[in-house]
Protein backbone atom coordinates (compact mmCIF):
# COMPACT_ATOMS: atom_id res chain seq x y z
CA UNK A 1 0.00 0.00 0.00
CA UNK A 2 1.19 3.39 -1.03
CA UNK A 3 1.93 6.13 1.66
CA UNK A 4 0.59 9.52 2.34
CA UNK A 5 1.49 12.38 4.51
CA UNK A 6 -1.40 13.98 5.89
CA UNK A 7 -0.92 17.48 7.64
CA UNK A 8 -3.85 19.12 9.72
CA UNK A 9 -4.31 20.81 12.01
CA UNK A 10 -7.67 19.52 12.65
CA UNK A 11 -7.91 15.74 14.15
CA UNK A 12 -10.66 14.08 16.71
CA UNK A 13 -11.33 14.68 19.78
CA UNK A 14 -11.19 18.60 17.72
CA UNK A 15 -15.05 18.47 16.69
CA UNK A 16 -16.39 20.51 14.13
CA UNK A 17 -16.24 21.45 10.53
CA UNK A 18 -12.55 21.48 10.15
CA UNK A 19 -11.95 17.73 10.85
CA UNK A 20 -14.55 16.14 8.84
CA UNK A 21 -12.97 16.50 5.32
CA UNK A 22 -9.68 14.62 6.29
CA UNK A 23 -10.97 12.33 9.43
CA UNK A 24 -13.21 10.87 6.29
CA UNK A 25 -10.87 10.88 3.48
CA UNK A 26 -8.31 9.31 5.44
CA UNK A 27 -11.26 6.82 6.27
CA UNK A 28 -11.99 5.69 2.89
CA UNK A 29 -8.20 5.89 1.03
CA UNK A 30 -7.00 2.42 1.77
CA UNK A 31 -9.68 1.34 -0.27
CA UNK A 32 -7.80 3.13 -2.82
CA UNK A 33 -4.90 1.65 -2.03
CA UNK A 34 -3.24 4.57 0.31
CA UNK A 35 -2.14 4.42 4.30
CA UNK A 36 -2.86 7.89 5.75
CA UNK A 37 -0.13 9.12 7.78
CA UNK A 38 -1.73 12.20 9.82
CA UNK A 39 0.67 14.55 11.06
CA UNK A 40 -1.22 16.64 13.96
CA UNK A 41 -0.69 18.56 17.38
CA UNK A 42 -0.84 17.10 20.10
CA UNK A 43 -3.11 19.54 21.72
CA UNK A 44 -4.81 21.83 19.73
CA UNK A 45 -6.71 24.56 20.56
CA UNK A 46 -9.58 23.73 19.50
CA UNK A 47 -13.27 25.57 19.34
CA UNK A 48 -15.13 22.41 20.12
CA UNK A 49 -14.30 18.85 21.41
CA UNK A 50 -16.18 15.71 19.96
CA UNK A 51 -14.68 12.15 20.75
CA UNK A 52 -17.65 10.65 18.48
CA UNK A 53 -15.60 11.23 15.63
CA UNK A 54 -12.82 9.21 16.78
CA UNK A 55 -14.53 5.85 15.71
CA UNK A 56 -14.26 7.18 12.06
CA UNK A 57 -10.28 7.36 12.19
CA UNK A 58 -9.08 4.30 9.78
CA UNK A 59 -7.34 1.48 11.68
CA UNK A 60 -4.63 1.53 8.88
CA UNK A 61 -3.57 5.20 9.73
CA UNK A 62 -1.06 6.02 11.20
CA UNK A 63 -1.03 8.73 13.76
CA UNK A 64 1.54 11.31 14.53
CA UNK A 65 0.75 13.92 17.26
CA UNK A 66 3.60 16.55 18.16
CA UNK A 67 4.05 19.67 20.54
CA UNK A 68 2.59 22.72 19.41
CA UNK A 69 2.83 26.21 20.78
CA UNK A 70 -0.18 29.15 19.97
CA UNK A 71 -0.55 32.40 21.10
CA UNK A 72 -4.38 31.44 22.63
CA UNK A 73 -2.90 31.26 26.16
CA UNK A 74 -1.32 34.75 26.19
CA UNK A 75 -4.15 36.03 24.34
CA UNK A 76 -7.12 34.58 26.96
CA UNK A 77 -4.74 36.35 29.49
CA UNK A 78 -4.03 39.27 28.14
CA UNK A 79 -7.98 40.11 27.84
CA UNK A 80 -8.81 38.39 31.33
CA UNK A 81 -10.72 35.73 29.05
CA UNK A 82 -11.27 32.16 30.88
CA UNK A 83 -9.23 29.38 29.46
CA UNK A 84 -12.04 27.24 28.79
CA UNK A 85 -13.32 30.04 26.45
CA UNK A 86 -13.16 29.61 22.58
CA UNK A 87 -11.54 32.36 20.50
CA UNK A 88 -12.86 32.67 16.94
CA UNK A 89 -10.77 32.35 13.46
CA UNK A 90 -8.24 35.61 13.53
CA UNK A 91 -9.18 36.65 16.86
CA UNK A 92 -11.93 38.57 15.86
CA UNK A 93 -14.87 39.61 18.15
CA UNK A 94 -18.65 38.30 17.70
CA UNK A 95 -20.64 40.93 16.69
CA UNK A 96 -22.27 42.90 19.73
CA UNK A 97 -19.76 42.26 22.16
CA UNK A 98 -17.76 44.93 23.44
CA UNK A 99 -13.85 45.57 21.97
CA UNK A 100 -11.58 48.05 23.28
CA UNK A 101 -7.97 48.75 22.85
CA UNK A 102 -6.56 45.26 24.46
CA UNK A 103 -8.85 43.16 21.37
CA UNK A 104 -7.93 46.05 18.79
CA UNK A 105 -3.84 45.25 19.91
CA UNK A 106 -4.83 41.96 20.04
CA UNK A 107 -5.98 41.87 16.44
CA UNK A 108 -3.59 44.10 15.02
CA UNK A 109 -0.63 41.55 16.60
CA UNK A 110 -2.68 38.47 15.18
CA UNK A 111 -2.59 40.18 11.43
CA UNK A 112 0.51 41.56 11.70
CA UNK A 113 2.60 39.12 13.69
CA UNK A 114 1.67 35.82 13.28
CA UNK A 115 1.64 35.01 9.58
CA UNK A 116 0.05 33.07 8.20
CA UNK A 117 -2.32 32.76 11.14
CA UNK A 118 -1.57 31.66 14.77
CA UNK A 119 -0.12 27.99 14.00
CA UNK A 120 2.94 29.72 12.39
CA UNK A 121 5.11 28.67 15.27
CA UNK A 122 4.73 24.97 14.67
CA UNK A 123 6.09 25.25 11.11
CA UNK A 124 9.98 25.12 11.65
CA UNK A 125 9.98 22.54 14.52
CA UNK A 126 7.45 20.35 11.76
CA UNK A 127 9.68 20.27 9.21
CA UNK A 128 12.85 19.39 11.41
CA UNK A 129 10.63 16.44 12.98
CA UNK A 130 9.38 15.35 9.60
CA UNK A 131 12.82 15.50 7.92
CA UNK A 132 14.06 13.28 10.04
CA UNK A 133 10.55 11.11 10.17
CA UNK A 134 11.01 10.49 6.68
CA UNK A 135 14.32 9.25 6.18
CA UNK A 136 12.89 5.81 7.97
CA UNK A 137 9.30 6.22 7.48
CA UNK A 138 9.53 7.47 3.53
CA UNK A 139 5.86 8.26 1.98
CA UNK A 140 5.30 8.31 -1.92
CA UNK A 141 2.93 12.07 -1.56
CA UNK A 142 2.01 14.98 0.88
CA UNK A 143 -1.16 16.31 1.43
CA UNK A 144 -1.57 19.56 3.54
CA UNK A 145 -5.13 20.99 3.95
CA UNK A 146 -5.70 24.71 5.29
CA UNK A 147 -7.00 26.73 6.85
CA UNK A 148 -4.80 27.13 9.16
CA UNK A 149 -2.63 27.54 6.08
CA UNK A 150 0.53 27.03 8.12
CA UNK A 151 0.00 23.12 7.35
CA UNK A 152 1.35 24.62 3.44
CA UNK A 153 4.08 26.14 4.54
CA UNK A 154 5.13 22.25 6.16
CA UNK A 155 4.75 20.96 2.88
CA UNK A 156 6.23 23.54 0.95
CA UNK A 157 9.61 22.81 2.50
CA UNK A 158 9.36 19.60 2.65
CA UNK A 159 8.60 19.84 -0.71
CA UNK A 160 11.72 22.04 -1.94
CA UNK A 161 13.63 19.91 0.56
CA UNK A 162 12.79 16.33 -0.37
CA UNK A 163 10.92 16.53 -3.72
CA UNK A 164 8.19 14.63 -2.28
CA UNK A 165 4.87 15.19 -4.59
CA UNK A 166 2.45 17.51 -2.31
CA UNK A 167 -1.11 18.34 -2.87
CA UNK A 168 -2.07 21.46 -1.22
CA UNK A 169 -6.32 20.93 -0.09
CA UNK A 170 -7.70 24.16 0.46
CA UNK A 171 -11.18 23.74 2.71
CA UNK A 172 -11.69 27.88 3.13
CA UNK A 173 -9.66 30.57 1.07
CA UNK A 174 -6.29 32.29 2.45
CA UNK A 175 -6.63 35.68 1.21
CA UNK A 176 -9.90 36.11 0.39
CA UNK A 177 -11.39 34.21 3.60
CA UNK A 178 -14.46 36.15 5.18
CA UNK A 179 -12.39 37.93 7.98
CA UNK A 180 -9.63 38.83 6.22
CA UNK A 181 -10.36 42.60 5.96
CA UNK A 182 -10.75 42.83 9.59
CA UNK A 183 -7.10 41.76 10.20
CA UNK A 184 -6.03 45.06 10.34
CA UNK A 185 -2.74 44.30 8.24
CA UNK A 186 -0.57 46.66 7.36
CA UNK A 187 0.93 46.98 3.51
CA UNK A 188 3.78 44.79 4.56
CA UNK A 189 1.79 41.93 6.20
CA UNK A 190 -1.12 41.45 3.41
CA UNK A 191 2.04 41.30 0.46
CA UNK A 192 3.40 39.03 2.72
CA UNK A 193 0.11 36.73 2.98
CA UNK A 194 -0.55 37.38 -0.52
CA UNK A 195 3.75 36.14 -1.59
CA UNK A 196 3.00 33.05 0.62
CA UNK A 197 -0.57 32.18 -0.89
CA UNK A 198 1.22 32.51 -4.41
CA UNK A 199 4.44 30.39 -3.67
CA UNK A 200 1.90 27.55 -2.13
CA UNK A 201 -0.41 27.54 -5.39
CA UNK A 202 2.45 27.85 -7.87
CA UNK A 203 5.09 25.13 -5.88
CA UNK A 204 2.36 22.85 -5.11
CA UNK A 205 2.19 19.41 -7.89
CA UNK A 206 -1.27 19.71 -7.81
CA UNK A 207 -4.32 21.86 -5.81
CA UNK A 208 -7.74 21.22 -4.67
CA UNK A 209 -10.29 22.75 -2.84
CA UNK A 210 -14.25 22.05 -2.77
CA UNK A 211 -16.40 24.33 -5.03
CA UNK A 212 -16.09 24.89 -8.21
CA UNK A 213 -16.03 29.02 -7.99
CA UNK A 214 -13.33 29.02 -5.35
CA UNK A 215 -11.54 26.86 -7.52
CA UNK A 216 -11.03 29.62 -10.35
CA UNK A 217 -10.57 32.42 -7.82
CA UNK A 218 -7.72 30.23 -6.69
CA UNK A 219 -6.10 29.56 -10.22
CA UNK A 220 -6.50 33.38 -11.04
CA UNK A 221 -4.06 33.95 -7.99
CA UNK A 222 -1.82 30.55 -8.99
CA UNK A 223 -2.18 31.24 -12.46
CA UNK A 224 -2.81 27.17 -12.79
CA UNK A 225 -5.47 24.66 -12.68
CA UNK A 226 -7.52 24.04 -9.64
CA UNK A 227 -8.98 20.54 -8.89
CA UNK A 228 -12.47 20.54 -7.34
CA UNK A 229 -13.30 17.15 -4.96
CA UNK A 230 -16.14 18.06 -2.76
CA UNK A 231 -16.98 17.64 0.47
CA UNK A 232 -19.54 15.04 1.20
CA UNK A 233 -21.44 12.90 3.38
CA UNK A 234 -20.93 9.46 4.89
CA UNK A 235 -23.84 7.13 5.00
CA UNK A 236 -22.00 5.22 7.66
CA UNK A 237 -23.61 8.54 9.74
CA UNK A 238 -26.88 7.52 8.86
CA UNK A 239 -29.35 7.70 12.20
CA UNK A 240 -28.83 3.61 13.04
CA UNK A 241 -32.65 4.15 14.44
CA UNK A 242 -35.86 5.16 12.82
CA UNK A 243 -36.72 8.42 13.35
CA UNK A 244 -39.90 10.10 13.21
CA UNK A 245 -40.80 13.85 11.91
CA UNK A 246 -42.47 16.25 14.36
CA UNK A 247 -45.96 17.21 14.31
CA UNK A 248 -45.20 20.94 13.70
CA UNK A 249 -43.62 22.48 10.96
CA UNK A 250 -39.67 22.42 11.86
CA UNK A 251 -37.33 24.35 10.19
CA UNK A 252 -33.26 23.19 11.47
CA UNK A 253 -30.55 24.89 10.89
CA UNK A 254 -27.50 23.31 12.24
CA UNK A 255 -23.65 25.24 12.64
CA UNK A 256 -21.92 28.13 13.04
CA UNK A 257 -24.30 30.97 11.64
CA UNK A 258 -22.52 34.49 11.31
CA UNK A 259 -22.99 38.21 10.82
CA UNK A 260 -22.02 37.73 7.54
CA UNK A 261 -24.61 34.96 6.80
CA UNK A 262 -27.77 36.26 9.09
CA UNK A 263 -30.84 36.54 6.53
CA UNK A 264 -32.15 39.02 7.41
CA UNK A 265 -35.23 39.46 5.03
CA UNK A 266 -35.92 35.64 5.78
CA UNK A 267 -36.68 36.32 9.39
CA UNK A 268 -38.46 39.47 8.41
CA UNK A 269 -40.95 36.96 6.60
CA UNK A 270 -41.60 34.37 8.90
CA UNK A 271 -42.19 37.58 11.04
CA UNK A 272 -44.78 37.97 8.79
CA UNK A 273 -46.18 34.80 8.18
CA UNK A 274 -46.47 34.13 11.81
CA UNK A 275 -48.77 37.19 12.14
CA UNK A 276 -50.85 36.98 8.96
CA UNK A 277 -51.72 33.07 9.22
CA UNK A 278 -52.56 31.77 12.82
CA UNK A 279 -52.12 28.16 11.54
CA UNK A 280 -48.64 29.37 10.64
CA UNK A 281 -48.00 30.44 13.87
CA UNK A 282 -49.18 27.86 15.94
CA UNK A 283 -46.88 25.34 13.68
CA UNK A 284 -43.89 27.23 13.52
CA UNK A 285 -41.18 25.80 14.99
CA UNK A 286 -37.20 26.86 14.34
CA UNK A 287 -34.42 25.03 15.47
CA UNK A 288 -30.58 26.82 15.21
CA UNK A 289 -28.52 24.37 16.51
CA UNK A 290 -24.57 25.51 17.19
CA UNK A 291 -22.58 28.62 17.26
CA UNK A 292 -25.18 31.19 16.28
CA UNK A 293 -24.02 35.13 16.41
CA UNK A 294 -25.31 37.57 18.68
CA UNK A 295 -26.83 39.97 15.28
CA UNK A 296 -28.90 36.94 14.61
CA UNK A 297 -30.49 36.64 17.65
CA UNK A 298 -30.62 40.26 17.87
CA UNK A 299 -32.26 40.23 14.30
CA UNK A 300 -34.96 36.83 15.97
CA UNK A 301 -35.47 39.74 18.46
CA UNK A 302 -36.59 42.16 16.41
CA UNK A 303 -39.22 40.32 14.29
CA UNK A 304 -40.84 39.18 17.05
CA UNK A 305 -39.69 35.57 16.88
CA UNK A 306 -37.79 34.57 19.98
CA UNK A 307 -40.79 32.63 21.23
CA UNK A 308 -40.41 30.24 17.94
CA UNK A 309 -36.68 29.77 17.98
CA UNK A 310 -34.74 27.02 20.12
CA UNK A 311 -31.27 27.49 20.71
CA UNK A 312 -28.99 24.44 21.09
CA UNK A 313 -25.49 24.17 21.44
CA UNK A 314 -22.52 21.90 19.35
CA UNK A 315 -24.27 18.16 18.51
CA UNK A 316 -21.69 15.56 18.62
CA UNK A 317 -21.43 14.38 14.78
CA UNK A 318 -22.73 10.79 15.59
CA UNK A 319 -26.64 12.67 16.68
CA UNK A 320 -26.47 14.94 13.36
CA UNK A 321 -28.08 12.55 10.98
CA UNK A 322 -31.12 12.09 13.52
CA UNK A 323 -31.56 15.95 14.08
CA UNK A 324 -31.56 15.90 10.43
CA UNK A 325 -34.10 13.46 9.71
CA UNK A 326 -36.64 14.71 12.42
CA UNK A 327 -36.37 18.30 10.91
CA UNK A 328 -39.51 19.41 8.11
CA UNK A 329 -37.09 21.52 6.29
CA UNK A 330 -33.31 22.49 6.60
CA UNK A 331 -32.41 25.61 6.38
CA UNK A 332 -28.98 26.77 4.54
CA UNK A 333 -27.25 30.30 4.85
CA UNK A 334 -24.75 30.97 2.64
CA UNK A 335 -23.60 34.75 2.25
CA UNK A 336 -25.52 37.27 -0.29
CA UNK A 337 -24.67 37.69 -3.89
CA UNK A 338 -22.75 40.65 -3.27
CA UNK A 339 -20.32 38.69 -1.32
CA UNK A 340 -16.86 37.84 -3.07
CA UNK A 341 -17.12 34.28 -2.20
CA UNK A 342 -20.72 33.91 -1.92
CA UNK A 343 -21.18 32.11 -4.84
CA UNK A 344 -18.58 29.48 -4.09
CA UNK A 345 -19.91 28.83 -0.67
CA UNK A 346 -20.35 24.70 -0.55
CA UNK A 347 -20.21 23.50 2.94
CA UNK A 348 -19.89 20.32 4.16
CA UNK A 349 -23.49 20.71 5.85
CA UNK A 350 -24.99 20.86 2.74
CA UNK A 351 -23.85 16.92 1.73
CA UNK A 352 -25.25 16.15 5.07
CA UNK A 353 -28.13 17.75 4.31
CA UNK A 354 -29.38 15.76 1.25
CA UNK A 355 -28.12 12.50 2.83
CA UNK A 356 -30.98 13.06 5.13
CA UNK A 357 -33.51 13.15 1.99
CA UNK A 358 -35.03 16.22 4.01
CA UNK A 359 -36.10 19.02 1.49
CA UNK A 360 -33.41 22.26 1.64
CA UNK A 361 -33.98 26.02 1.87
CA UNK A 362 -31.00 27.71 0.38
CA UNK A 363 -30.55 31.57 1.21
CA UNK A 364 -28.03 32.24 -1.23
CA UNK A 365 -26.73 33.11 -4.92
CA UNK A 366 -29.23 31.51 -7.27
CA UNK A 367 -26.53 30.72 -9.78
CA UNK A 368 -23.93 29.73 -6.88
CA UNK A 369 -22.20 26.24 -6.39
CA UNK A 370 -24.71 24.98 -4.13
CA UNK A 371 -27.85 26.05 -5.85
CA UNK A 372 -26.25 23.91 -8.56
CA UNK A 373 -26.04 21.22 -6.30
CA UNK A 374 -29.31 21.78 -5.06
CA UNK A 375 -30.93 21.78 -8.55
CA UNK A 376 -28.97 18.84 -10.04
CA UNK A 377 -30.06 16.65 -7.06
CA UNK A 378 -33.44 18.05 -6.81
CA UNK A 379 -32.69 18.23 -3.15
CA UNK A 380 -33.89 21.45 -2.50
CA UNK A 381 -34.43 25.23 -3.30
CA UNK A 382 -32.67 28.57 -3.81
CA UNK A 383 -33.45 31.74 -2.96
CA UNK A 384 -31.86 34.86 -3.11
CA UNK A 385 -30.59 36.96 0.52
CA UNK A 386 -32.53 40.30 -1.12
CA UNK A 387 -35.38 38.49 -2.94
CA UNK A 388 -38.46 38.56 -0.11
CA UNK A 389 -40.88 38.35 -1.85
CA UNK A 390 -40.46 35.02 -3.40
CA UNK A 391 -38.27 33.78 -0.25
CA UNK A 392 -42.59 34.64 1.18
CA UNK A 393 -43.89 32.37 -1.72
CA UNK A 394 -41.57 29.54 -1.38
CA UNK A 395 -42.35 29.24 2.38
CA UNK A 396 -45.90 29.18 2.00
CA UNK A 397 -46.11 26.54 -0.72
CA UNK A 398 -43.70 24.75 1.36
CA UNK A 399 -45.97 25.15 4.41
CA UNK A 400 -49.10 23.97 2.23
CA UNK A 401 -46.75 20.77 1.16
CA UNK A 402 -46.30 20.39 4.52
CA UNK A 403 -49.83 20.57 5.28
CA UNK A 404 -51.04 18.12 2.83
CA UNK A 405 -47.90 15.22 2.78
CA UNK A 406 -45.74 16.48 5.52
CA UNK A 407 -43.20 17.16 2.47
CA UNK A 408 -41.64 13.69 1.04
CA UNK A 409 -38.47 13.05 1.21
CA UNK A 410 -36.18 13.24 -1.83
CA UNK A 411 -35.22 9.78 -2.60
CA UNK A 412 -32.83 11.13 -6.11
CA UNK A 413 -29.85 8.86 -7.20
CA UNK A 414 -27.93 11.74 -7.98
CA UNK A 415 -27.22 11.84 -4.58
CA UNK A 416 -25.03 9.56 -4.08
CA UNK A 417 -22.04 10.97 -6.36
CA UNK A 418 -21.60 12.95 -3.39
CA UNK A 419 -20.54 10.09 -1.15
CA UNK A 420 -17.63 10.57 1.14
CA UNK A 421 -16.55 7.01 -0.42
CA UNK A 422 -17.03 8.07 -3.96
CA UNK A 423 -15.19 11.59 -3.60
CA UNK A 424 -12.06 9.83 -1.61
CA UNK A 425 -12.10 7.20 -4.79
CA UNK A 426 -11.57 10.84 -6.72
CA UNK A 427 -8.86 11.72 -4.69
CA UNK A 428 -7.02 8.35 -4.60
CA UNK A 429 -6.97 8.30 -8.59
CA UNK A 430 -5.79 12.29 -8.34
CA UNK A 431 -2.73 10.71 -5.86
CA UNK A 432 -2.12 8.21 -8.54
CA UNK A 433 -1.81 10.81 -10.84
CA UNK A 434 0.22 12.95 -8.97
CA UNK A 435 3.18 10.67 -7.97
CA UNK A 436 3.30 9.05 -11.62
CA UNK A 437 3.82 12.61 -13.47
Amino acid sequence: MKRVLIITYYWPPSGGSGVQRWLKMSKYLPENGWQPVIYTPEEGEYPILDPSLEKDIAPEAEIIRRPIVEPYTLYKKFLGIKKSETVKAGFIKEEGKKTGWKENLAVWIRGNLFIPDARCWWVKPSVRYLKEYLKNHPVDAIISTGPPHSMHLIALKLKEDLGIPWIADFRDPWTEIDYYDELRLTKWADRKQQRLEREVLEKADKVVTVAPDGARRLGRLGNRNVRTIYNGFDRNDDAQTPVSLPNTFTMTYLGVLSKAQNPEKFWQVLGELAKEDNDFSKNLKIRLIGHIDNSVIRSIEEQGLSSYVALSPYVPHDQVSAVHCSSTLLLLFLMPDNEPRAKGLLTGKLFEYMASGRPILCIGPEDGDAAHILKETHAGQTVSFEDKEKMKEIIKDLYQKYLENGLLSNESNEVEKYSRRALTEEYGKLLDKTITE
